[in-house]
């Protein structure tokens, strides 16, 4: 009867044996489309200067081409009590929802 330990270190081995296999996927499957870029790199005279600058400008910009950072949003409600305050987006503080609750108009909250 085999032992925990045995087991363990077997099937450790079968989980080695197939990361070593994915790894060698991913460089059969990465071959020709690094061929393909070499070959369109040379066929339109691209350095690997210019492609290097477009690869940082990417990055810049984010995937999309659009600024990555994220402006805020300047608070619309102040809680008098506490100072506390919410943008109006997303859910609402706790102190809206007892406000709300206690038959308060939200209006009454809003910063002037």
């Amino acid at each position: 009867m085999e032992t925990y330990s045995t087991a363990k270190q077997k099937i450790e081995k079968e989980i080695l044996r197939l990361q070593r296999q994915m790894k060698t996927l991913k460089v059969k499957q990465r071959r020709p489309i690094i061929t393909s870029i070499v070959r369109s790199m040379q066929d339109n005279e691209i350095t690997i200067e210019e492609l290097t600058q477009a690869l940082e400008s990417t990055k810049k910009r984010g995937a999309k081409g659009v600024s990555q950072s994220k402006s805020v949003l300047p608070p619309k409600y102040r809680n008098p009590a506490t100072g506390d305050t919410w943008t109006g987006r997303g859910r609402p503080p706790r102190w809206i929802l007892d406000a709300d609750a206690a038959g308060k108009e939200r209006d009454s909250f809003l910063i002037k």
